[in-house]
C-alpha cells in the first residue's frame, strides 16, 4: 500500500518541491531546507544540485531496490527540469540576449543528447550490466551542460533581467514543471507551442506511472 505522502508526490507542486526542500526521507542525502529561490538562476541551480545528489545516491546505493528508487527520482527530476527550461528559459534567452538564439539552440541540442541517454537509462533495471555505464555517460553529458549554463548562460541572462523579471521567471518555471512529463520522450518537440501540446498529452500517463513506481520517500512495507 502506498502512503498518502507518496501518492500526493506525483501531483505535488514543483514550486513547493523545489523551493521548500522538505526532506524526502531521513538519511537519503536531500537537504532538509534550502533558501527560497527568488531568481530563476537560483532555482535552476537548486535543481542541478538535486540531480547531482540523486546521481551520487544511485552510485552509492547498496541494494538494487535503492538504486531503482533513486533512478526513478533522478528521471523524475531531470525530465521536468529539462522541459521547464525549454518552455520558459530558452525562449526568454532568445528574446533578451543578443546571442540568445545561438545559446538556446546549443542548449536544445545538448538536451536532446541527454534526453536520449535518459530514455535508455530509465528503461534499465539496476542489475543490467549497462545500468551504471549508461548513467555515467548520461551524467558526463549533463554535467558539461550544467557547467556551461551556470558559468556562462545564466549569468548573461541575469545580467539583463530585473529582480522582478527573474522572480517571475522562477515562478513560471516552477508552475510549468507541474504539468510537464516526468519521463524522457526524446522524439517529442523541444520548442513551444508544439512541446507544450506534446507535454500535456504525455504528462498524465507519466504521472499515473509514477504512482506505481518506487521512490526514495516511499515507506518500505
Amino acid at each position: 500500500m502506498y502512503s498518502s505522502r507518496y501518492l500526493s508526490k506525483a501531483l505535488r507542486s514543483p514550486t513547493q518541491y523545489s523551493l521548500t526542500r522538505t526532506t524526502l526521507r531521513a538519511g537519503r542525502g536531500f537537504r532538509t531546507t534550502a533558501p527560497v529561490a527568488t531568481r530563476v538562476s537560483e532555482l535552476i541551480k537548486n535543481d542541478h544540485r538535486e540531480l547531482e545528489d540523486a546521481y551520487n545516491q544511485i552510485l552509492s546505493a547498496k541494494t538494487n531496490d535503492d538504486k531503482e528508487r533513486w533512478q526513478n527520482q533522478f528521471t523524475w527530476e531531470l525530465a521536468r527540469h529539462s522541459i521547464g527550461e525549454e518552455l520558459v528559459v530558452y525562449p526568454r534567452m532568445e528574446k533578451v540576449l543578443n546571442n540568445g538564439k545561438t545559446m538556446a539552440d546549443h542548449d536544445r541540442h545538448e538536451h536532446q543528447i541527454v534526453k536520449e541517454d535518459l530514455y535508455k537509462f530509465q528503461g534499465l533495471q539496476p542489475d543490467d550490466p549497462e545500468f551504471i555505464p549508461t548513467l555515467k555517460t548520461l551524467w558526463a553529458n549533463l554535467a558539461q551542460h550544467i557547467k556551461e549554463e551556470e558559468t556562462q548562460e545564466l549569468p548573461a541572462l541575469e545580467h539583463v533581467l530585473s529582480e522582478s523579471d527573474s522572480d517571475s521567471m522562477a515562478r513560471s518555471f516552477g508552475r510549468t514543471k507541474k504539468f510537464v512529463p516526468t519521463r524522457s520522450h526524446p522524439a517529442a518537440p523541444d520548442k513551444p507551442p508544439y512541446e507544450t501540446v506534446a507535454g500535456l498529452m504525455s504528462a498524465p500517463m507519466d504521472r499515473l506511472g509514477d504512482m506505481l513506481r518506487r521512490f526514495p520517500d516511499e515507506a518500505k512495507s
